[in-house]
């Protein structure tokens, strides 16, 4: 695979629709929210501690709706820290990074906005750069995976029209885990652990499950060892040789494991401090309207009543496996009971998805994935072609490990988590719902690249805009360019499966903003 053109005209692509995207998000989800009643959901949602100006208004009427479910406790944690013992459930890098973003606007914007208006609008800002940004980095992680620059750009023009639509948006950390999780798998496919490993260490501090990608660096670790011993098979080594390569090994994978853990255990540890070491003049700083709340709802303060919480004298003290387990009935089959249908019936297509991918790889490259692709592949190649050119797209090995990956938080959504969330769970986590998607796409709609129109798209990308050019003429022109665009203009004449596909994305890109933006229940 030659190395990535800075110029990619592929790349200014998937910027571009990703920012249409992201606007088309923000217009509709402003009308719907206006049109639509909020529910009266039984959620959080904190008193507001200052008077509400007209700009304070206005930007609840046009924002508003990015700002319910868990954006509320993302938007508390930012404004007031952690409060409630359940706050620690959200995980700090996005709450802390929305704060350092709104005191940045606190000079221009202090005499207009509250403190509250502000920290939704940094948000929202934050989520629509950092999606950009994913959709960019995605590209490029399937350029270098898939080797297949087209069905890249396929797999990143998907991910911008994603079933996690609005969560992407929202107030939710999503948008800045999918960045930062997808820049470090680009980087540990470019050879530079340690950046990987950084990033997967600053995404755990973002999200829980950010701990499960210290098995990326662990298998990279793992594959180059198994190659190199293989190498060195025919010739004869030492043993000091290959001690030194094993400790070498061991060294490199425990403090990469330390690293990614590290944001976790200090998280921990900063809940024990606060609710098992508390200070107890430190519940007098509360505001009062806040501490009524948490009489009202029984919410937990820090030294409330000198009385430790239960999880504070456990074994190993950890707060946020307690409050999934107390606050949110979280765990291994919990959630499997009658009432839960409708939500296990929201979360079939992207079950579907993720097992047709996963079956579709294994048996494709049975003995690859038997020798857990440790083994080095001397031949690789389609029946009926040439056995020495490498197979390129879904089926190439080097997205084993990322199958595995898709597979463990499948299963691990499904069995032990409220079963709704895993559209959002898996599609901000792993690239394999949109190369799968991609791959069928390109599989069963041969005319979707028509010959020369990657050169022609290529050329037209390349074209600077008009110092006039207006968002509609950019909207026509992703319109005429890009190819999914394409196959839904000729909605009638696209295969069964292609009408799955893009039904399946398009219907939940719109259907979350609806609800969600309207505080119905979602994914």
């Amino acid at each position: 695979m030659k190395p990535m053109n800075r110029r990619d005209p592929y790349v200014r692509e998937v910027i571009r629709f990703a920012v249409c995207c992201r606007a088309l998000t923000l217009v509709l989800q402003a009308l719907f929210n206006f049109l639509i009643p909020d529910h009266a959901a039984d959620a959080f949602s904190p008193p507001r501690l200052s008077e509400p100006s007209l700009c304070d208004w206005l930007s609840e009427w046009l924002l508003g709706g990015l700002s319910h479910w868990d954006a509320e406790h993302f938007l508390f944690i930012a404004e007031h820290g952690y409060l409630y013992e359940h706050n620690f459930a959200f995980f700090p890098v996005y709450p802390l990074s929305v704060r350092a973003v709104a005191e940045v606007t606190r000079w221009p914007l202090q005499g207009l906005l509250c403190l509250r208006s502000r920290l939704l609008l940094s948000a929202v800002l934050l989520n629509t750069l950092f999606s950009v940004l994913a959709a960019a980095a995605l590209y490029e992680l399937g350029c270098v995976v898939l080797r297949c620059r087209r069905m890249a750009f396929l797999s990143a023009v998907l991910f911008c029209l994603t079933p996690a639509n609005v969560f992407m948006t929202a107030a939710y950390s999503e948008s800045m885990f999918a960045f930062l999780v997808f820049s470090a798998m680009l980087q540990l496919e470019k050879g530079q652990s340690w950046t990987s490993g950084l990033l997967f260490s600053l995404a755990a501090g973002v999200r829980s499950n950010g701990v499960i990608n210290t098995g990326f660096l662990i298998y990279s670790q793992s594959k180059d060892l198994a190659l190199q011993l293989q190498a060195g098979a025919g010739t004869v080594m030492k043993l000091p040789h290959v001690w030194r390569r094993l400790l070498r090994f061991a060294a490199s994978v425990v403090l990469m494991s330390a690293g990614v853990f590290f944001p976790f255990a200090l998280f921990q540890s900063y809940a024990y401090l606060r609710f098992c070491n508390p200070d107890p003049s430190s519940e007098h700083a509360v505001p009062r309207l806040l501490l009524q709340l948490a009489l009202d709802k029984g919410y937990r303060l820090a030294a409330m009543n000198g009385v430790k919480p239960a999880w504070c004298s456990q074994g190993l003290p950890v707060v946020y496996s307690y409050i999934q387990d107390v606050y949110w009935n979280v765990g291994f089959l919990r959630y499997f009971e009658s009432k839960q249908v409708p939500n296990f019936l929201l979360a079939v297509p992207v079950t579907v998805l993720g097992s047709w991918a996963t079956w579709f790889y294994l048996t494709t490259n049975p003995q690859y994935c038997l020798m857990l692709g440790l083994v080095r592949r001397k031949k690789e190649g389609r029946k009926g072609e040439d056995s020495d050119k490498p197979v390129d797209g879904f089926r190439c090995s080097s997205v084993f490990v990322y199958v595995v990956h898709a597979a463990a938080l499948l299963a691990f959504g499904i069995l032990c988590m409220h079963v709704q969330v895993v559209t959002r769970f898996l599609g901000s986590s792993t690239p394999v719902l949109y190369w799968f998607s991609a791959h069928l796409l390109q599989d069963c709609e041969p005319l979707l690249w028509k010959e020369g129109a990657a050169i022609q798209t290529a050329a037209s990308l390349s074209e600077k805009p008009s110092v006039g050019s207006s968002f509609l003429g950019l909207f026509r022109k992703e319109i005429s360019e890009n190819p999914i665009m394409r196959l839904l203009l000729n909605w009638r004449t696209r295969s069964p499966l292609t009408k799955c596909i893009l039904g399946y994305f398009l219907s939940y890109w719109l259907l979350g903003l609806i609800l969600h933006c309207n505080f119905l229940p979602w994914t």
